[in-house]
């Protein structure tokens, strides 16, 4: 490599897709010869291969540094392989220290444990953290926005108000080219790597989640999406519970008898930002509160830790939060069944669990525990489920387990187990939930007559509830079996009034009998 004059410094991985090295020569912070392990060129090129956002950014500061050398600001070499094969970060940091060593050389890295562990190897380091500066992405947030959507080729758009009261407005009339995209891109992993309080959640194939500072963003290229894509989210409100117009009994409920909760409702609807309103609210009353969200997209008071999945398995983040043993969790966006099997765990272990899931109407909420959760168990793992639509709350169902006759029957060798679903403001029983074969039947019970059935020309229609659209149904009154028909799309069943099953339809109808449901098995 020959006699050299000047300091002699090493950047590792860390230092290179944060784009910090070009930087400081730049800016004379630093000045002298750059190696550049050829690890680090691998694993630029492995990452970008994968698909890995963070790759991009690399490549755009090797770019950086190669325009360095060609202007004179440094002379730049590769240092010639030491590994074969793949190479991972560790890898990566591993050699970079080791050259530095061989070369009497600082190193530059991003990682303050990197940078540690080469001091005690007795190799000069230089933690770099270049001054936090506003990313382009943030200011398309101006007051009143809640989200914007950026698209390769398309006009940037941005959602406008406040949950369930926005509107999609066009930010530009000029569609965004693949170069202002990765340049978007880039500055937010550089942001990312500058300010201690943002970090990659996810980094998967072709999508990375990122938390920049209060903004959650999703960064979306080939081959997990068509083109180059946004989506940056901000909490837009911040509210208190007193904010929302809760009746004296949810009040009470919530502070003496609810540890089951489930909060539901459609997408932005104003579910997290309840669901954070009550964990600041149980924090307040002395309760210990923490969170599992994945990524974390609540926006808590600084005593409330907010865990993430393990490994993207939550039943062991589940594990961690039960010898911690908080009085509330908030467990945010339950999906998938193992998101529901945490919760069942932790609740029945004792933790109040507080569960935030998509639902297009309150009993939609509690129909997603069946077939995950035993059906008499669920009452002892959710007792409130809150409904929350457009800002507001709009229905609160409270759960108990009875054995009786289920609605509608009249003999009593009938008697089950039934789950009752009522109304808290009124204490009306809107559902009841009971088994019915090896079927699950969810009866609306409260429904009035001319919406449970209608005559339209010649038409019976039966309006069923929901979960069976697009099925076969088998049709009971009494507990004794009818006949079979097919639920559409629109959740009806429509039979004709004049046909044998028509005929006795009505004849039940008349009656006041209430028909029940079960899928065709």
């Amino acid at each position: 490599m020959g006699t050299r004059v000047q300091q002699v410094y090493v950047a590792d991985y860390s230092s290179i897709y944060n784009s910090f090295v070009s930087d400081y020569f730049r800016s004379k912070k630093i000045r002298g010869d750059l190696i550049i392990p050829s690890e680090v060129l691998r694993l630029t090129e492995q990452e970008f291969l994968k698909g890995k956002t963070r790759s991009l950014s690399a490549l755009d500061e090797l770019e950086k540094l190669k325009k360095c050398h060609e202007e004179g600001i440094i002379n730049l070499e590769i240092y010639e392989p030491l590994t074969q094969g793949e190479v991972n970060e560790k890898t990566a940091s591993r050699v970079s220290r080791e050259i530095a060593k061989k070369n009497n050389a600082t190193l530059l890295t991003a990682k303050f444990v990197t940078s540690k562990i080469a001091e005690l190897e007795g190799v000069k380091s230089i933690l770099i953290r270049p001054e936090t500066r506003n990313t382009f992405i943030e200011k398309f947030f101006e007051p009143g926005v809640m989200s914007i959507h950026l698209k390769e080729g398309c006009k940037p758009l941005a959602k406008k108000g406040e949950p369930g009261k926005w509107r999609l407005v066009k930010l530009s009339d000029k569609e965004l080219t693949t170069e202002e995209m990765k340049a978007m891109i880039i500055e937010i992993l550089e942001k990312v790597g500058r300010d201690p309080y943002s970090f990659v959640e996810i980094d998967e194939e072709g999508v990375s989640v990122i938390q920049l500072h209060q903004y959650r963003i999703v960064i979306a290229v080939p081959p997990f999406s068509e083109r180059l894509e946004i989506t940056a989210v901000r909490p837009i409100v911040k509210v208190k519970l007193e904010d929302y117009d809760m009746s004296r009994k949810l009040i009470k409920r919530l502070g003496e008898k609810a540890e089951g909760i489930l909060i539901s409702g459609p997408p932005g609807a104003g579910k997290t930002t309840f669901a954070q309103a009550l964990a600041e609210w149980y924090f307040k009353k002395g309760k210990i509160v923490k969170t599992m969200e994945s990524p974390r997209d609540l926006v808590v008071p600084p005593q409330v830790s907010q865990y993430t999945s393990i490994k993207g398995d939550m039943s062991k983040t589940a594990d961690v939060l039960l010898l911690v043993r908080p009085d509330y969790t908030v467990f945010d966006e339950m999906r998938k069944t193992s998101d529901f099997e945490v919760y069942t765990d932790m609740r029945l272990a004792g933790v109040g669990m507080i569960g935030v899931t998509h639902a297009s109407s309150p009993v939609d909420a509690i129909q997603r525990l069946i077939g995950r959760v035993e059906l008499g168990m669920i009452p002892q793992i959710v007792d409130t489920v809150i409904f929350i639509k457009e800002g507001r709350i709009e229905k609160v169902y409270t759960l108990q387990i009875k054995t009786k006759v289920p609605t509608g029957f009249t003999d009593r060798a009938l008697s089950r187990p039934v789950i009752e679903v009522r109304d808290l403001s009124t204490g009306e029983l809107d559902y009841e939930l009971y088994s019915f074969g090896e079927e699950v039947v969810v009866m609306p019970i409260k429904e009035e007559e001319e919406e449970y059935y209608k005559i339209i020309r010649g038409m019976i229609v039966l309006k069923l509830p929901g979960g069976f659209e697009n099925s076969e149904t088998d049709i009971y009154a009494d507990g004794r079996y009818i006949f079979t028909a097919h639920c559409g799309s629109d959740g009806k069943i429509k039979i004709k009034r004049r046909s044998r099953e028509g005929r006795t339809l009505i004849k039940l109808l008349k009656k006041g009998v209430k028909l029940e449901y079960v899928k065709s098995s």
